[in-house]
């Protein structure tokens, strides 16, 4: 769990290295030649003039030292356990690191420069690069980190966990996810099978319930992972509760024996010297994570500006054609059942949510869920509006916002989710979607059980590649307004 997430920032660490690495030798460059004009020094070889055409002839000509100063900056901040507990580190600690690794990367350098005999190179330039070097990592790992923890502040990327157990090694366990609360872990309670323990507090923290308690509080509370420290001895009295968060889609950890789970995959990690087995519902790679809110963002911000002249002449219709507000605002279900606001361009006339009451006897879908095909509380510029899924633009926002991802499950309502079956509460374990594989397969035409099953289905089969292909077919059915309504 941890361990995982350690890996793929250190990995982003470096890659912001990187970046400060070669923004450091660019600025060395035009640094050293003002100095030299402003105190009338020689100038350095290679160094035609103070512009990028410059600064492209004096790198080709000492190709070897920007050539190896990434890789021996990268080297020696490794060596020095910079992209190890990246979140665990005092500032100070940081800047200790980088300056033994800058002491080391110089020598290197300067070694390389004096075995390729390149006279030519200005100590000078080499001064400059090491200070700037030193300063633009350092700088670039506070704002990275303080990134992370503004993130982490608003709520974003945070894991919210619930343990199981309160004896010794649970009360340990705890003490070890406070310690790493830069992690963006938190606890909202605990479960023991004591029954005098409920509402007590252990370490700080309160016990919620029994284990036969878990399936109330994954439906009252938002749990994104259960872990289990207890003893051996309740091997035989845990296996209910595993279950119960398997069908819910709910991550397990515990460090016994496997379980026979039919979802859920097996894997082997470890918390801080804590021995875990991850039993999940939805397993992707961080870079893979990391990649797909990458596109989310670069796609969003895409969309907005290409359909910018489409949404401006909407919201002119929207307002002209019918009283309301232009933006229709609805609590929706996310991720584990986090409740966000979702927006939609208005299709329907003001006051149409409360007239929903006189309608549902007209409901043409089954389950839960609520449609009519020819809804009289649809205005005509709204219909125009929902065959073309225009309506839909301003949930761009919402994947901005992390609440939405482009593809995914669509994010149902609260009600509709008190009304699932247990089995159809999986669905709320990934991020709910723009689009999705019941929307470009028939969307209203498609009974509720089979859509369900049908985002199960994406999430057991989840990879970049089903995101794109469901992307493409996307624009097939917005193009001709296949099964909207």
């Amino acid at each position: 769990m941890v361990k995982e997430k350690e890996a793929f920032l250190g990995s982003v660490a470096k890659v912001v290295d990187v970046f400060a690495i070669v923004l450091a030798f660019v600025c060395s460059y035009f640094v050293d030649v003002i100095i030299r004009d402003l105190y009338g020094l020689r100038e350095m070889a290679f160094a035609s003039d103070l512009t990028f055409a410059g600064l492209w002839y004096f790198t080709l000509n000492i190709f070897i030292v920007p050539l190896l100063s990434v890789p021996v900056w990268l080297t020696f901040l490794s060596f020095q356990g910079s992209y190890a507990h990246v979140r665990t580190r005092s500032y100070i600690k940081e800047l200790e690191i980088i300056l033994k690794a800058g002491v080391f990367a110089i020598i290197a350098i300067g070694s390389s420069i004096f075995l390729f005999k390149l006279t030519l190179t200005s100590r000078l330039f080499i001064g400059i690069d090491a200070i700037l070097t030193i300063c633009f990592l350092f700088v670039a790992k506070l704002v990275f980190y303080r990134f992370l923890d503004s993130m982490h502040r608003r709520g974003y990327n945070r894991v919210n966990l619930l343990i199981v157990g309160t004896g010794k090694r649970a009360k340990e366990f705890i003490n070890v996810v406070k310690n790493h609360s830069k992690w963006g872990l938190h606890i909202v309670g605990l479960i023991d099978d004591e029954h005098g323990l409920f509402g007590q507090d252990v370490e700080g923290f309160r016990v919620l319930g029994r284990l036969q308690d878990i399936p109330f509080i994954l439906h009252r509370k938002v749990i994104d992972r259960v872990i289990f420290v207890v003893p051996r001895l309740w091997l035989n009295r845990i296996d209910d509760a595993i279950r119960a968060c398997e069908k819910e889609g709910i991550s397990t950890s515990i460090s016994m024996d496997l379980y026979d789970l039919n979802i859920a995959k097996v894997r082997q990690t470890d918390f801080s010297g804590f021995p875990l087995l991850d039993f999940e519902t939805f397993s992707a790679q961080q870079w893979q994570l990391f990649l797909k809110r990458f596109l989310d963002i670069i796609l969003s911000l895409l969309l907005f500006v290409v359909f910018s002249p489409v949404i401006a002449i909407t919201m002119i219709a929207v307002k002209v054609s019918s009283r309301g507000p232009l933006l229709f605002k609805q609590t929706r279900s996310g991720l584990n059942g986090r409740q966000f606001t979702l927006y939609k361009f208005r299709t329907m006339i003001d006051g149409a949510e409360f007239k929903r009451r006189e309608l549902e006897k007209m409901n043409e879908m089954d389950g839960p869920v609520f449609k009519i095909k020819k809804d009289p509380r649809i205005t005509r510029v709204g219909r125009i509006l929902r065959k073309l899924s225009i309506d839909e633009l301003p949930q761009l926002i919402n994947v901005l916002k992390g609440d939405m991802s482009i593809v995914g499950p669509r994010p149902p309502l609260p009600v509709e989710v008190d009304l699932y079956k247990v089995w159809q509460r999986r669905r709320l374990s990934l991020k709910p979607d723009l689009t999705c594989i019941w929307q470009v397969s028939g969307r209203n035409h498609i009974r509720f059980e089979k859509w369900m099953e049908m985002d199960l289905e994406y999430i057991d089969k989840w990879s970049l590649r089903l995101d794109f292909k469901i992307l493409f077919k996307t624009v097939f059915v917005v193009l001709f307004g296949y099964g909207a309504s």
